[in-house]
């Protein structure tokens, strides 16, 4: 598994290795082949047509197929089906694979669904179809909490135009692969099962974890959903041999990897991150933000953070990037 560094160009040029691309980015690279004409297919990838009642969580699954790689088009007019598929064959790669919500507010998106099975079905490509719903109750309580009109409800009460709803969905609910009811599910049920459910790349599956280094007295990143303080090793700053130089290069590394306390840190660390990262991809988050911080951000929080990396690219399936925050203050 590939990581970036995330570094400033001061960074760049003390590494011992360049960035490799990662597995994601090397799937994203054009094929160099001529564009398939709209009778073939156009790429490897998947389309998937996401339909429900009003309240049953569409907009979380939406969330979950962005998470995944998928171009996302919530709310896709009928008549701009043929377009949309047009703009798939001219930018395969771009939209190879693809999440549409066709739904009430649009009218019956029955036929809509039926014409996309046929026209995807002349590019080689078998949508597939997924209709979420809920109990009435459910669903009432749904709308009640965010205190949203439904899309039918201009002059009816919700539990009305719920009931209308599901009678006007009946073709969609018909036409589907896959029917889930979501009365019951978390968020984070929710979206491990629409995600078994999904065809997916590998590397659109993986944990994104980003590494970040900052130094305290310049503040804690905000975007951190794990912070660890790091300052409990000895400081290289105070060797004046060690003091100009920052912790991406071998004589600070050998400083701070050789104290026991920084490689029994990783230990726990490392076993810490091999327990919640499937927690945590279960529950439906595909990126966390790790901060190493130290005084100034310069020599302990780089070195191990570096290392950190370096280990979860060899034991773990993650997606690892590396970014050193304060390198050129």
């Amino acid at each position: 598994m590939a990581r970036s560094s995330g570094t400033t160009t001061r960074a760049a040029t003390r590494r011992s290795a360049r960035p490799r691309p990662s597995r994601s980015a090397e799937a994203a690279r054009p094929a160099e082949t001529a564009s398939p004409g709209p009778t073939e297919a156009v790429t490897a990838g998947s389309v998937i047509i996401l339909s429900g009642l009003s309240g049953a969580g569409k907009s979380q699954a939406s969330k979950l197929f962005e998470d995944l790689g998928y171009a996302c088009i919530d709310n896709l007019p009928p008549d701009l089906l043929d377009a949309f598929l047009a703009l798939r064959d001219a930018n395969p790669e771009r939209y190879r694979n693809a999440a549409l919500v066709l739904d009430i507010r649009v009218g019956d998106p029955a036929p809509a669904i039926g014409r996309a099975r046929t026209m995807l079905a002349a590019r080689g490509l078998e949508p597939l179809v997924i209709f979420l719903e809920a109990s009435d109750a459910v669903l009432v309580s749904r709308f009640a909490e965010t205190r949203r009109r439904h899309p039918l409800g201009s002059r009816t009460g919700v539990q009305a135009s719920i009931a209308e709803e599901r009678v006007r969905l009946a073709g969609a609910r018909a036409l589907a692969d896959q029917i889930l009811d979501t009365s019951g599910l978390s968020i984070g049920q929710l979206k491990e099962r629409v995600r078994n459910l999904v065809p997916r790349d590998a590397a659109a599956d993986q944990m994104s974890v980003e590494v970040i280094t900052s130094g305290f007295k310049f503040g804690i990143p905000l975007e951190a959903d794990l912070v660890f303080d790091v300052r409990f090793l000895t400081n290289p700053y105070w060797i004046p041999d060690l003091k100009r130089l920052s912790g991406l290069e071998a004589p600070v590394r050998d400083y701070v990897l050789g104290q026991p306390e920084a490689r029994r840190f990783l230990e726990l660390v490392m076993e810490l991150l091999e327990l919640t990262l499937p927690a945590y991809r279960a529950e439906g988050k595909s990126r966390l933000v790790i901060a190493l911080g130290c005084t100034g951000g310069y020599h302990r929080s780089i070195v191990l953070a570096e290392e950190l990396a370096r280990r979860l690219e060899q034991e773990t399936e993650a997606s690892v990037n590396v970014f050193h925050r304060e390198l050129e203050r």
